[in-house]
């Protein structure tokens, strides 16, 4: 896991080299469209709640995360005439996520897939597909297919119209560079010591009972798939939520046994409310660490990890490298192998 996360650089520019210059493609596949529905499960999936709100936020689209037991269990039909289905699979071989491409150009959607398989079945049943260029990824926690998922949505934005700069997304890969050389192991290191219940550490109670992992807007998915990452690699009770979701009650479980993770770009609209998240988190006695966030939320918070010099439409790429840092590093302070937690593989299949 820790070398592939290191190789993220290398995988991203070469996905960058091949996707950009067919962003053609996703305009003239897209002709006519008003909505776009995207099919993931896992990893995948969180890759898609970035797309799904840099598509509303920067092309003007409505999208929309499918809910494959729609296809697959209920066999329900709809009309999806003027839809794009983009469907992402790091393998392309999930049965489910294939069949539901599949039933959405049935119903009438336009198809696309985004998948590190070149020649699986989900790029086999699409109009267009977008194959990212990751490499072979042995441990079983995704980390530079994930990435290379998160550029390949980036080019569909611009693809369907959005305003965004190409340059600055081909900038990412040197930025992710700097982050990893910049010396976030020392910065992860209390981190990991309290989340792992270092002994003699003050106002420490002990390991973790579990923590809440919280974002907004385009650091969501960020935030849903560091949590991901702490369950499966740490055996971590890890919940995923907004910001937003978490004020509306599950706040509550914030206490001195489960801190918050909270993530967010260095500017951005929900930059703000995750800063007055923190203080509320360290007020009623609990552990807040930041990642990203800028010197607004590093100063409210119990640590900080810098996060990356990226625009808040990109923030989400060079966000998450710490919490893979931080997954892998715990992991392994807590006795596990990050590589092959127990009980998964690299292929999940749900249908």
């Amino acid at each position: 896991m820790r070398a592939e996360i290191g190789q993220q650089p290398a995988a991203l520019r070469a996905t960058l080299d091949a996707l950009l210059p067919r962003s053609g493609e996703v305009r003239r596949l897209a002709r006519g469209c008003r909505q776009v529905l995207f099919i993931a499960r896992g990893t995948s999936d969180n890759a898609a709640v970035y797309g799904s709100y840099l598509v509303q936020t920067r092309a003007g689209l409505l999208a929309t995360l499918g809910s494959p037991s729609i296809a697959t269990e209920y066999q329900s039909r709809l009309d999806l005439s003027g839809v794009l289905a983009v469907a992402l699979s790091q393998s392309g071989q999930t049965e489910e996520i294939v069949q539901t491409l599949a039933w959405a150009a049935d119903c009438g959607a336009r198809t696309m897939a985004v998948t590190n398989g070149a020649a699986s079945a989900l790029a086999g049943v699409a109009e267009l597909d977008f194959v990212t260029l990751a490499g072979p990824e042995h441990a079983v926690p995704a980390t530079k297919t994930f990435t290379t998922q998160l550029a390949a949505l980036a080019v569909l934005a611009i693809g369907l119209g959005a305003d965004l700069d190409a340059g600055q997304l081909r900038a990412v890969p040197e930025e992710i560079e700097r982050l990893l050389d910049s010396g976030l192991d020392a910065a992860l290191d209390p981190v990991v010591a309290e989340l792992a219940g270092a002994p003699g550490m003050p106002g420490v109670p002990g390991p973790a009972d579990g923590v809440v992992v919280s974002g907004r807007g385009l650091a969501y998915s960020a935030a849903l798939e560091l949590a991901l990452k702490l369950k499966e690699a740490c055996y971590l009770h890890a919940m995923g939520l907004s910001w937003a979701d978490l004020l509306h009650g599950p706040i509550a479980v914030v206490d001195a046994a489960t801190p918050a993770i909270l993530v967010a770009a260095d500017s951005g609209p929900a930059l703000p409310g995750t800063i007055d998240l923190a203080r509320r988190v360290t007020a009623a006695g609990a552990r807040a660490y930041a990642i990203g966030g800028g010197p607004g939320l590093a100063a409210v918070s119990s640590h900080a990890v810098p996060g990356p010099r990226l625009p808040e439409w990109l923030a989400p790429l060079g966000l998450i490298v710490p919490g893979q840092l931080l997954t892998e590093a715990l992991s392994r302070r807590l006795g596990i192998d990050p590589d092959s937690p127990r009980g998964l593989s690299k292929v999940t299949q749900t249908a």
